[in-house]
């Protein structure tokens, strides 16, 4: 094993925590920005180790394509390649099946991919998944699972989340380099709590460095995901690290964190900067909106990021609206929110004030107290009293 997770402080269900990392310590709750081909577009690595990014994502399946796991590993490892210092973590390339799944045949060998760049066939096995992250060298590697939606019933489901417990000893016994790089498996099963359980016990009884919570963010009903991330970290081992893949709002983190999650990862902070949108404590801002237009203000008046202490509002808006800087800068300032928020979380958990952060963050988030009633459900079940965020009615709604 090639972690130390130590919990350094909870409340309730949430914990923060030290993850020391072949390459980097890191403190959780840690969000993840996503960096498909070794890069997060728009910006430079040592903008990223400004704003206290801690770990990045690759995506197994992009790299492997273009430029090749071999080369990456005759030029030193994808930490090399990339000239990244701290922590990298390579997804499996099983989410492909989703996100591809018109170019994908899944069996019980592998997946079987169409490659969009040239056409041709890719075969995608849980040891070749394996082969090709020993050659990238991340921090981090994930299995390869058999994923589907959330919001596909019957059995198709059960068949996946057994595979997935087939492929993981696929994967272990395919992994050469267990003392430098940590083999994370990840919890399938739907939104069916049996199945969930079962392959949490599955997974467990391997005893791995840490563990994923897969298969959501995928169109299901809020109330449903609570559910199973609150079921999952539940079961799962205290003295190890617990990641929900595909979450990025920053509610959502929250949320998860409370129910004593770790590690998040998305697109979702770049890939809205791209869209001319800002995260800010009240939820997020549209730069593109004709108001901004003459607005002097920064982005947001509470940040300390390099884009709000130089910039105003008027002119991200005039960027963003014909200038890719505009993008860039915003990609920049969302994912220092997002390090923030991590860190805020970390520091309240460890000062003891973490029902009073999140209490702040909603009332912010929802002024009128219309906060949505998965969240006062989740909140409830870990434990923290949101009673004076709320209205009298609380809103039903799937945000």
């Amino acid at each position: 094993m090639a972690l130390r997770f130590e919990v350094l402080g909870t409340f309730n269900r949430a914990r923060a925590a030290s993850l020391t990392l072949p390459h980097f310590r890191c403190q959780t709750p840690l969000f993840m920005p996503v960096g498909t081909k070794g890069a997060i577009k728009g910006l430079a690595n040592d903008q990223l180790e400004e704003i206290g990014c801690q770990i990045i994502l690759g995506n197994t399946y992009h790299l492997e394509l273009c430029p090749g796991a071999d080369l990456i590993d005759e030029l030193g490892g994808l930490h090399k390649f990339m000239n990244w210092r701290r922590a990298l973590l390579t997804d499996s390339g099983g989410f492909q099946m989703v996100s591809l799944l018109h170019l994908a045949d899944i069996t019980e060998e592998g997946v079987t991919f169409q490659s969009p760049v040239d056409g041709k066939s890719m075969l995608l096995t849980p040891e070749e998944s394996i082969q090709i992250q020993n050659k990238i060298g991340a921090d981090i590697i994930m299995a390869l699972d058999d994923v589907v939606k959330t919001t596909i019933t019957g059995p198709r489901v059960e068949e996946a989340m057994y595979r997935t417990l087939r492929w993981i000893d696929r994967c272990i016994a395919a992994h050469q380099r267990p003392a430098d790089q940590n083999l994370f498996g990840i919890v399938q099963g739907g939104l069916d709590p049996v199945l969930r359980d079962i392959c949490v016990k599955g997974l467990v009884a391997r005893d791995l460095p840490g563990y994923a919570i897969g298969g959501l963010s995928g169109g299901e009903e809020k109330d449903s995901f609570w559910r199973v991330v609150a079921q999952c970290t539940a079961a799962l081992p205290d003295d190890k690290p617990r990641y929900v893949m595909g979450v990025g709002y920053p509610l959502d983190i929250v949320v998860c964190s409370a129910l004593g999650a770790d590690m998040y990862d998305c697109v979702y902070p770049t890939r809205t900067a791209r869209f001319g949108t800002a995260l800010v404590p009240e939820g997020v801002l549209k730069l593109k909106h004709a108001a901004m237009a003459s607005d002097c203000r920064p982005v947001d008046p509470t940040c300390s990021c390099m884009v709000c202490k130089r910039y105003s509002r008027a002119y991200i808006h005039t960027l963003v609206t014909k200038d890719p800087m505009g993008s860039q800068l915003l990609s920049y300032h969302n994912l220092a929110y997002m390090m923030r928020l991590s860190k805020d979380l970390h520091n309240s958990i460890i000062e003891g004030r973490f029902p009073e952060f999140v209490q702040g963050f909603l009332q912010t988030q929802f002024p009128k107290g219309d906060v949505p009633q998965w969240v006062c459900n989740a909140m409830e079940a870990a434990g923290i009293d949101i009673s004076m965020c709320c209205s009298p009615f609380p809103f039903s709604g799937n945000s």
